[in-house]
């Protein structure tokens, strides 16, 4: 305990100048702070108005009572009133404004006792009589109010030793009742001390009813997923399957099937085994609790390494598809990778589906820092048949281009054709020794 007590004193004077000085010009924190402030214009009105209220017996007051010139009185009237205002920015650098105001007025007139400009009189000095000493209490309310406790006790502590060493050096049968300025200013510590802590609990309040709402509602999205993950694996699972194991058998229930049969049925079988393999990833993705982050360690993923295989695939399902690459070919990012080939993927499906017997041309660009995918397909030669469900392609590629920060733009072409262009940004991941602090 004595320890402890021992330790405090020595950082006494540390603790003081960093609470009254170095942090006295530093806006105000947004973590704590009274939701009232968000109003804040509202109440500059308001708190400017008192200040001008204020201003004009505060002035008064030093030209007749202190016996100084207009000029000054007005100088010393206008930092201690405009210090109400600004109290509600920067409340310790008001509170040394209208303190060094008060303080200076009253020492001028109990010191040097010579009238300003030759204007004036000696007068009942007093550093904060009257319309000072409420214009202080004004001060010391929004310090208490907008600061830390401890600031607020440093304030008030620090204002009565100078309203006590005022009334025994200087004010000595001069009238001042110093027990007022004692009790005003100790009230005005507490009802805002009060009033801000009651503010820090509702704040408090508030930010714990929205990390329940956000967890409520993330939980509620992890049903939601787990339910479509099961009705996916339970519908689609069960369909691939079976399509897999048809295309294996069905060889051999011809008698002498010919090569290019038993090519296209294995080519089916191989399709619906790769869907089956990213149907379980995807899977897995649902039912991680954290989706982002698990999803890139659910392998094998495609790549642009792949690119060549899955035009392969398109070509032999009899669209004409051309590839091109500038730049330079490096590895990306997972993530800058399985987007480019998923937007990829999806632009041949709707020009096999919407543009029957059309060519597409498929471009990858090499650059810097972005990775530009464009997939175009000419006029389709005859009307493509219906294709029912579908029409979430396009939304999934700006999904993923937007989850990249990349943009996608997708229209006709002058020819009749269709054209999706996608620009994604390419980011190296961050090293571990970058991520250290």
């Amino acid at each position: 305990m004595v320890r402890r007590l021992a330790r405090g004193v020595r950082e006494l004077p540390r603790t003081l100048v960093e609470d009254l000085w170095t942090n006295a010009a530093q806006p105000l924190p947004r973590v704590g702070r009274p939701r009232w402030l968000d109003w804040r214009p509202a109440y500059v009105v308001l708190v400017a108005m008192c200040a001008v209220l204020l201003f004009i017996p505060l002035t008064n007051r030093y030209i007749v009572g202190f016996g100084m010139g207009v000029v000054v009185a007005v100088v010393l009237a206008g930092v201690q009133a405009s210090g109400l205002v600004l109290a509600l920015f920067r409340p310790v650098l008001a509170w040394w404004a209208s303190t060094g105001a008060a303080a200076l007025g009253a020492w001028t007139a109990t010191v040097t006792r010579v009238p300003w400009h030759g204007i004036g009189r000696w007068g009942e000095p007093g550093a904060w009589n009257g319309p000072g000493l409420a214009t202080q209490a004004g001060v010391v309310f929004l310090v208490a109010l907008l600061t830390r406790p401890r600031v607020a006790v440093e304030v008030l502590v620090i204002s009565v030793l100078l309203v006590t060493a005022w009334d025994r050096l200087h004010l000595a049968g001069a009238g001042f009742d110093h027990n007022l300025a004692y009790e005003v200013l100790v009230i005005a510590v507490i009802v805002g001390a009060a009033l801000r802590s009651r503010g820090v609990a509702r704040t408090q309040l508030v930010v714990q009813a929205e990390l329940t709402a956000e967890e409520r509602g993330r939980r509620t999205l992890l049903e939601e997923r787990n339910r479509i993950a099961r009705e996916l694996h339970d519908v689609v699972a069960h369909h691939m399957s079976v399509i897999s194991i048809q295309a294996q058998v069905a060889p051999h229930l011809v008698e002498a099937p010919s090569a290019e049969l038993t090519e296209n049925l294995a080519g089916i079988r191989q399709n619906a085994v790769e869907a089956l393999a990213e149907l379980r990833r995807v899977l897995g993705v649902l039912r991680s609790e954290d989706a982002l982050a698990e999803g890139l360690r659910h392998a094998p993923q495609p790549t642009l390494a792949r690119l060549d295989e899955l035009v392969g695939n398109v070509r032999g399902a009899g669209l004409a598809v051309t590839t091109r690459t500038t730049g330079q070919p490096r590895p990306l990012p997972p993530g800058v990778e399985l987007s480019a080939f998923r937007i990829v993927q999806e632009a041949l499906s709707n020009a096999m589906r919407h543009a029957p017997g059309a060519g597409v041309r498929v471009a990858l660009g090499y650059h810097d820092t972005t990775l530009t995918v464009r997939v175009t397909n000419t006029a389709p030669e005859r009307a493509a048949s219906p294709s029912p469900g579908v029409g979430h392609g396009l939304l999934g590629m700006r999904e993923r281009a937007a989850m990249l920060g990349g943009e996608l733009a997708t229209g006709p072409t002058p020819d009749g054709g269709y054209e999706v262009s996608a620009i994604l940004p390419v980011q190296a991941p961050p090293t571990r020794t970058e991520d250290r602090p």
